[in-house]
Order: structure tokens, then C-alpha cells, then sequence
């Protein structure tokens, strides 16, 4: 590796296919320049992005964007970075997007570790969400869950003071894992003693109401970066 390039993280994605149905499709095609911001490796004009200067939160892994445009729409004041690698799910969201006419959200489609690395300085984000991320159940595949100590570490050095990281998962191993890495970052603070009551902004998505009624578990997590924490910079 020459010393002008980045070590390679682990991805926690796999580049499967995922049915493209025709309206997402047309949706991504005519949406994306509207709504869409291109992955550049240079610090994000917000302003400019969203046309106003608000507080933002990231989204990783917006899977259908249900979610993401239910809080959108109910969180006007609050403009929404949303990053998803699937072009189905990003059709998906776009298409809310216009016919809910929600205009404080902004798509970037392009792996959310090298968007957060490259394109948000850091100190500058109201919060982020993780919901619901792929939990790799299988023992050999543990080391390509998202949260992991480095991308924690870059999650909270990118966090305003007293801003939030909420991750959410209804794996109960993934949840105990999820509570033993945000403990560790010396930036963040837990805001319960252990998991949280899940927050009345996040609602429930068909999927989890039907792993509810089957009597499954969902863990909520709530961090919050602690108040005068230094600029820590995460490892690169």
C-alpha cells in the first residue's frame, strides 16, 4: 500500500441482488439528481445541499426509507442525511420522498463509512441513526457487523457536543455486542443503564410489528457525546 492510500475497512454489505421493480427504478433514474448527493471525497456544502443551515442527522442503511421519511415528515426543523448502498431501497425512498413532498432528507448512495470519513467534519452532526443493520448472524461473519470500535470511534468524533447515536436491532446478540462497543468509546455516554425504551420518534416498521407479535425482542441503544469531550480523532 503506498503511503497516499487508505486502508480498506471492512465492508458490512455485500453486493447482492435486489429486485429492482420497474417504479423504483424510474424513480431512481428521475429523482436522484433532485434529491441525491454524489459521494466526493470533500467536505459536504450542507448549506448548499439542503438550501437552508439546520441540524442534520445521518442515516446509515435506510433499507426501504420507510422510517427514514416517517421521522423526516415528523421532524420538519431537522434536515436528514440518509446513506444506503441499494439502488431498490434508494427508489424506494425517492419515490416517498416526492409524493409525501418531504424535502429535508438527502440521499447518498455510496457506503456510509467512507461518506462519514470523507465528507462530514467533525463535531457538526445533531445525531445519527442505525437501524435495524444486517446482523451477520453466522460466528464467522461477526466481523463485518457496522458496529464495530473504529466506526464507533468515527461516529462520535463526528457528533456535536450533546448530539445522539441510536442504533436499534432486534438480534439479541448483536445488541449485547452493540451495548459492549458504545460502552467502550470514551467520546459517548449512555443515556440509560443499559438498553433504552425505544423513543416515541422512531416508529415501528411493519417488519418489526410483525416480529412483535411473534413475541421477538428489539433493543433500542441511545448515546449521547459526552459534554467537553476533546476533539479525539478516530483511527484511520
Amino acid at each position: 500500500m503506498s503511503s497516499g492510500q487508505r486502508p480498506q475497512h471492512i465492508r458490512s454489505f455485500t453486493n447482492r441482488r435486489i429486485h429492482f421493480t420497474a417504479g423504483q427504478r424510474a424513480a431512481h433514474e428521475r429523482l436522484l439528481p433532485r434529491f441525491g448527493i454524489p459521494y466526493a471525497p470533500g467536505t459536504l456544502d450542507r448549506a448548499a445541499a439542503f438550501g437552508r443551515d439546520a441540524p442534520c442527522i445521518l442515516e446509515i442503511g435506510f433499507g426501504m426509507g420507510e422510517t427514514t421519511a416517517r421521522i423526516a415528515q415528523a421532524r420538519p426543523d431537522v434536515d436528514f442525511l440518509a446513506c444506503e448502498v441499494y439502488p431498490a431501497g434508494v427508489g424506494a425512498l425517492l419515490r416517498r420522498l416526492e409524493g409525501e413532498s418531504i424535502g429535508n432528507v438527502r440521499v447518498v448512495e455510496h457506503d456510509a463509512v467512507e461518506v462519514l470519513r470523507d465528507m462530514i467534519l467533525p463535531g457538526t452532526l445533531a445525531g445519527a441513526h442505525v437501524f435495524f443493520p444486517d446482523p451477520w448472524p453466522k460466528v464467522r461473519h461477526h466481523k463485518r457487523r457496522l458496529i464495530q470500535p473504529p466506526l464507533v470511534a468515527l461516529l462520535a468524533s463526528r457528533l456535536a457536543e450533546d448530539g445522539y447515536l441510536h442504533c436499534a436491532t432486534d438480534w439479541q446478540h448483536y445488541a449485547e455486542q452493540m451495548l459492549e462497543v458504545l460502552s467502550a468509546e470514551p467520546l459517548l455516554r449512555n443515556t440509560s443503564d443499559a438498553f433504552s425504551p425505544r423513543p416515541d420518534w422512531r416508529p415501528l416498521t411493519k417488519f418489526e410489528q410483525r416480529g412483535l407479535a411473534l413475541g421477538h425482542g428489539v433493543w433500542d441503544l441511545v448515546f449521547r457525546r459526552r459534554a467537553g469531550a476533546g476533539a479525539v480523532m478516530p483511527p484511520s
